[in-house]
């Protein structure tokens, strides 16, 4: 959803103080004071009517699912953390809508934020993806031997390949309400883990806030740098709070896995290499996300997963896998076709420009992706870019001659 850095192109991505932790057991302690962004206990002594905000012109999922009774219902309720749904909301409150995209306009405090808020998190969550209801179940599949092809990507259109996606860390709250005590363990854990890899993933992690000006321009160079968030969707969450500290990044000697320390979410993981080998970029994600949770796991500290929303993370838009796969591919032809937005949403992929969700295309270069986070796997969604980009590429090369690509419609997936 901030700027981010990505072969060469730059990519527009789109509080309370939690109980403290007693580190050594991982035992809340009670809260003796809640402090946020919208904590002001006051506000209970007005009616919901009073304090219902005006969403008249916003176009988010969370104005077309917030209504008076349920803003009743959940006015007064905290998490243990002590996130309200006034916290949940305000992004959304503050950014009424984005001319390109549906935004979700809400975020998520910690992992009971699904739970406590179920009334308005659950009708947001159906109408983002796709009418996927609370009782459904979502599938994983980190199995980079289930993908079919993927390594014969025609590298004569295809500029990149990329997968990535976000993990949260159990019994710590989110990066839009985490304290600074929260982030830099957040931090430690992941400089300590990530140290303990060798082989392809032996890297080096750099703290944002003590890197030389000489790391950072490296990083800027290699396009890997992400900046303080200046989406104002992001800024009104509370994701900016106290920049740089605790943030970072950490990346292999080859430059091709990338672990984002606290921008969105705890993690952000990407694998990513320049070609068509999806199915190497895809091996690689999987092999060394495997290894980030076992160091994770062994440390006590697992992943937020459940078997109805996958891996919870900040963003209900990012539920379920949290993967977006894509490859960036030149599309002179069929880009300009009549029938190139039929072929998306029949493959269910979605195109952005190079530079991301509110740019255009610079030299017939999209950046082709899933659209789905909830409900397919992660083979499954990787398996749909795949075979979507090799028809797309397919469709080109006929255009390039003149020929019709009827005969090649997909049917809907």
């Amino acid at each position: 959803c901030p700027n981010v850095h990505w072969l060469g192109v730059t990519q527009q991505r789109g509080r309370s103080d939690t109980e403290p932790v007693n580190v050594g057991t991982g035992v809340h302690q009670p809260a003796t004071m809640p402090f946020g962004n919208t904590h002001n206990k006051w506000k209970l002594n007005y009616k919901a009517e009073e304090e219902f905000p005006d969403l008249s012109q916003h176009n988010n999922h969370m104005a077309k699912a917030l209504t008076l009774d349920i803003y009743k219902q959940l006015r007064d309720k905290e998490t243990p953390s002590g996130f309200t749904v006034d916290d949940v909301i305000q992004t959304g409150v503050d950014n009424p809508g984005h001319p390109f995209i549906m935004t979700v306009g809400c975020v998520a405090g910690d992992e009971e934020s699904y739970e406590v808020f179920k009334a308005l998190f659950d009708p947001i969550i159906q109408d983002r993806h796709g009418g996927y209801k609370p009782t459904d179940k979502h599938k994983t599949d980190m199995n980079n031997e289930n993908l079919k092809g993927g390594d014969d990507l025609d590298p004569n259109y295809v500029v990149s390949s990329r997968v990535r996606t976000g993990r949260s860390i159990k019994g710590i709250a989110l990066p839009p309400h985490c304290s600074r005590g929260e982030r830099r363990l957040v931090e430690k854990l992941c400089m300590d883990g990530l140290a303990t890899l060798t082989g392809e993933f032996k890297g080096k992690y750099y703290p944002l806030s003590t890197m030389s000006d000489a790391e950072q321009q490296q990083l800027i160079d290699d396009h890997f740098l992400f900046d303080k968030p200046v989406s104002p969707l992001l800024i009104a969450s509370g994701m900016a709070r106290d920049w740089p500290d605790g943030r970072g990044i950490w990346h292999n000697d080859d430059k091709s896995f990338l672990v984002w320390v606290n921008e969105e979410d705890h993690l952000r993981v990407i694998s990513m290499q320049k070609g068509g080998d999806m199915k190497e970029v895809f091996r690689r994600f999987c092999v060394g996300l495997k290894k980030i949770e076992e160091i994770f796991v062994k440390a006590g500290r697992g992943f937020m997963w459940n078997d109805h929303l996958g891996y919870v993370l900040t963003c209900p838009s990012n539920l379920g896998t949290g993967l977006r796969g894509g490859v960036h591919v030149k599309l002179a032809h069929l880009s300009k076709h009549e029938k190139f937005e039929e072929v998306l949403k029949r493959t269910r992929l979605q195109k952005r420009g190079t530079g991301g969700v509110d740019t255009a295309a610079v030299g017939s270069v999209y950046d082709i992706s899933n659209a789905d986070r909830l409900g397919f796997s992660e083979v499954e969604q990787v398996q749909m870019v795949v075979d979507g980009v090799k028809l797309m590429i397919e469709m080109e090369k006929r255009l390039e001659k003149g020929k019709s690509i009827d005969d090649l419609m997909p049917a809907q997936k």
